[in-house]
């Protein structure tokens, strides 16, 4: 199980798999079982953005187990949260921002962690 960060500028968290667009993000998510997802909003001019990551994991059904929004931009944060909380997946937990340090130190020590 994999833990991946889709952001196209800020860097990459330890313990996690980066992903620097939304096409790259959904075939991570298409061929691994993933455990935290960490989107971002604005990944690029003209590129598509987290919503159309946000879409394509809720037309697929496979859902991370545990999913943070941590995008600065609060339109495009309220937007995904609001989409994936609609969907509402079973067993999946939505958070409307960026992962605490404690969550990020356990993944970098590579702590076994219980969403």
């Amino acid at each position: 199980m994999i833990n991946v960060y889709l952001d196209d500028v800020r860097p990459c968290p330890r313990g996690f798999v980066v992903a620097r667009s939304a096409e790259e993000c959904l075939l991570l998510l298409s061929v691994s079982d993933v455990d935290l997802l960490s989107l971002d909003f604005e990944l690029g001019m003209g590129e598509p953005n987290g919503l159309a990551v946000v879409r394509g994991i809720i037309v697929s059904g496979k859902f991370p187990k545990e999913i943070y929004v941590h995008s600065s931009s609060q339109m495009g944060r309220a937007q995904m949260v609001q989409e994936l909380r609609a969907a509402d997946p079973k067993g999946v937990i939505i958070h409307d921002g960026p992962m605490p340090s404690s969550v990020l130190e356990a993944i970098a020590a590579g702590e076994q962690r219980n969403a």
